[in-house]
């Protein structure tokens, strides 16, 4: 178990969907501990497998008195009831903008161990389930923000230092992740 290097925006993992896990094995144990320490090493609500450059469905959560993983996971709506709050990422560090969600949702998938789970909880939870889930689709909350707040967010992104411009001269820095796709790359 370890903690890893987060993706941050920009990197192409985190606009790819995620493939399924089809092998229950150690490997994805050892993913699901180096997410959950990521996670907490960085105090974060939740972290998923691209984050980590792993193109797997898989994410880890901690709010509101809730934690856990789930793997392959769904989720739907309860109720038409949307709320509207503050959203951050790890992939995009110390930012935050106003997120429209389901208030509601009960997520579906399975643990590391391959037994199905249910979970649903408080208005926090709700929110951090779409939120992983949508990195496992490629897409990130930015994509979710009106188009006035999206324009005002790229702005702060673009200025931020972690936000570095490559020098056009100098080769990309490729990083790779320690979690191999278990030979089934899709």
């Amino acid at each position: 178990m370890a903690i890893q290097p987060i993706r941050l925006f920009g990197d192409p993992v985190l606009r790819s969907r995620a493939a399924e896990v089809v092998d229950f094995d150690a490997e994805l144990r050892r993913l699901v501990a180096d997410l959950t320490d990521t996670m907490n090493d960085e105090a974060g609500a939740g972290l998923a497998a691209p984050q980590l450059g792993v193109g797997l469905r898989v994410f880890t959560y901690r709010c509101d008195g809730f934690e856990g993983h789930l793997v392959n996971s769904t989720f739907d709506a309860v109720g038409e009831d949307m709320q509207d709050g503050p959203e951050g990422c790890l992939s995009i560090p110390g930012m935050h903008w106003d997120c429209r969600r389901h208030l509601h949702v009960v997520a579906n998938g399975w643990n590391m161990h391959g037994d199905p789970v249910e979970v649903a909880g408080s208005e926090l939870l709700a929110r951090c389930i779409q939120h992983e889930t949508d990195h496992l689709d490629g897409v990130l909350f930015l994509d979710r923000l009106d188009a006035e707040t999206r324009k005002l967010a790229m702005a702060e992104i673009r200025s931020a230092p972690w936000f570095a411009q490559a020098d056009p001269a100098s080769p990309p820095v490729v990083k790779t992740s320690p979690h191999p796709l278990f030979g089934k790359a899709r």
